[in-house]
């Protein structure tokens, strides 16, 4: 009996530890929490973007629900909506979220969603999605929408604030979207 409960609890493991792979194969991301300080730092910039009381606060890729609870304790009045793809985060997510009222978190490809009700968009993601993601949110959000980049920005957008943390700590950069786009400078008599 105490050989088909271990294997069971290692089929259990494996199954989640695949699941975790399988998901950050397709996505590119593996799912990361943000730290007290870094989802300090998003709040922080969420604040300077001068939010509506009871904005919409979409989360992309929410992951653990590190970032979607900061920002659900930071805005009571604001309606905070997590995205994540991957099963085992969501359902953690969910778990650590359960007594916060003004969290609603959906499983699923945050592309697939519409976002065009958000106030306010954050993400904590890697390089690989961050150019596809600029052309979505170019094309759901309304003009003047903060977005809030944590670690990985939006390469040739200007931010319009950053707070840089200490470290290997993650900066964060706020966006007014669409971010005005960054000309590369070409230098005359260089190829």
């Amino acid at each position: 009996m105490q050989e088909i409960l271990s294997l069971t609890a290692m089929l259990i493991v494996l199954v989640l530890a695949g699941s975790l792979l399988v998901y950050h194969g397709i996505t590119g991301v593996p799912p990361m929490s943000a730290g007290t300080a870094e989802a300090a730092d998003v709040v922080e910039l969420l604040k300077q973007a001068d939010l509506r009381e009871k904005a919409v606060i979409y989360d992309l890729g929410c992951g653990w629900g590190s970032l979607v609870m900061a920002l659900a304790r930071a805005f009571p009045n604001a309606q905070i909506r997590g995205i994540e793809i991957s099963p085992l985060p969501y359902w953690v997510a969910r778990f650590r979220t359960r007594h916060l009222p003004n969290v609603i978190l959906q499983r699923g490809d945050f592309y697939k969603f519409d976002l065009r009700d958000a106030q306010a968009v954050t993400c904590y993601l890697m390089i690989k999605p961050m150019p596809k993601l600029a052309v979505f949110l170019d094309r759901v959000l309304k003009p003047g929408t903060p977005v809030v980049s944590l670690t990985f920005w939006f390469r040739g957008r200007e931010a319009a604030f950053e707070r840089n943390g200490p470290g290997l700590r993650g900066a964060a950069a706020l966006y007014h979207w669409p971010a005005r786009r960054i000309e590369p400078s070409i230098e005359s008599g260089k190829n």
